[in-house]
């Protein structure tokens, strides 16, 4: 049923492209989705292209504001040849929709989390585990630039299932908001935490002797205030845009994981495009990187501000020392994952437990 309806939503696509490649647009869309095949500009002679591309997030949350400034960049580089219009999660499907849209063609460009697609490329599910990577940002932006573990080995994987990934990023590192004090790991024992529907993210907090219990997003403030769950993880400001901390008595920061995105596009769309236009898209998700960086560092700043001004929650940071006791107790998932992957994806984490280790010695 679940196939069927994909193809059902792909064919109203298609349909949807048909009608609409009469006219030429002067700007995007703002309902239907347009056609991917290029049009002769009258003007100038050259092609111009109406592509479509989807987040997982609503409006003003930073995949928002990061494809905006993609888009941005990308249409000023084309001098007018690319418009894109651009889709909040639910607008043409759930994340994981969006996703299985991005590898049949139906949708060209997709921000694609692991969260969501754990199943697709399982391998993907080492940026579940917890204290991979360095607790400095600017350490952590230089190893997704320049990681082959990621750009080249998990990215080989991804586009074996027809994702071809752009940029890795991240929207900041995951807080928890809980119910009662979860500062240290035996606190934890039988907590239910909120996960996403993702096998990796349940092991790291079955960890810790949590219940992982996952859930729909939207449903997460419903659950929090009515105790069928007692916490969750997220980014700052998604904590804060979510309004968790209303419902919740304690803001844990300890910086346990990054939540870490995809930059990605249908492959055999991007192959179809001429070489210039090709190299306007890899251009304008390196120029990305550092934005992404500094946008997730803004609006979770401006978020944590927000929540202690306007909530009574109370903000715990971790110790060195908890930090340490989360960090032993985290390894048994690491073990798990290997066991899941197998070699291919255990070799992937073992190098780039290796990249950080060099990063962070530097």
């Amino acid at each position: 049923m679940k196939k069927f309806m994909l193809i059902a939503v792909s064919l109203i696509l298609v349909m949807s492209l048909l009608v609409g490649c009469g006219a030429k647009p002067s700007t995007p869309a703002s309902n239907a989705p347009e056609s991917n095949a290029p049009e002769s500009s009258e003007s100038s002679g050259e092609e111009t292209y109406h592509w479509r591309f989807a987040h997982e997030e609503n409006n003003g949350s930073i995949q928002d504001v990061y494809v905006k400034e993609f888009v941005r960049i990308l249409e000023e580089k084309s001098g007018g040849r690319i418009k894109v219009d651009i889709y909040p999660v639910g607008q043409i499907g759930d994340a994981t929709q969006q996703c299985e849209l991005l590898q049949n063609g139906g949708l060209e460009f997709g921000i694609i989390s692991p969260g969501n697609t754990g199943t697709i490329v399982p391998e993907n599910q080492l940026f579940s585990l917890h204290f991979l990577f360095s607790e400095d940002m600017d350490k952590n932006a230089e190893i997704f630039k320049t990681s082959k573990a990621l750009n080249e080995d998990l990215s080989a994987i991804y586009l074996d299932k027809n994702i071809k990934v752009l940029a890795y990023w991240t929207e900041g590192t995951q807080e928890w908001t809980t119910s009662k004090p979860a500062n240290r790991p035996e606190l934890w024992k039988g907590l239910k935490m909120r996960t996403m529907p993702s096998p990796m993210i349940v092991a790291s907090y079955e960890a810790y002797g949590a219940n992982p219990t996952p859930m729909p997003y939207m449903e997460v403030y419903s659950g929090l205030q009515l105790n069928m769950i007692e916490g969750q993880e997220n980014p700052i400001s998604a904590i804060e845009e979510m309004k968790f901390c209303e419902v919740q008595n304690y803001l844990t920061l300890g910086g346990s994981s990054l939540y870490v995105t995809t930059t990605a596009v249908n492959p055999q769309f991007f192959d179809s495009l001429p070489a210039d236009i090709q190299q306007m898209i890899l251009d304008t998700a390196e120029e990305c990187r550092d934005f992404s960086f500094k946008a997730q560092a803004d609006l979770n700043g401006d978020a944590l501000d927000k929540i202690i001004e306007t909530t009574d929650v109370e903000v715990v940071h971790l110790t060195e020392e908890e930090r340490a006791l989360f960090k032993e107790a985290s390894k048994s998932a690491y073990e798990v994952y290997k066991k899941t992957v197998g070699e291919k994806g255990a070799a992937i984490l073992d190098k780039l437990i290796e990249e950080v280790a060099a990063v962070e010695a530097k």
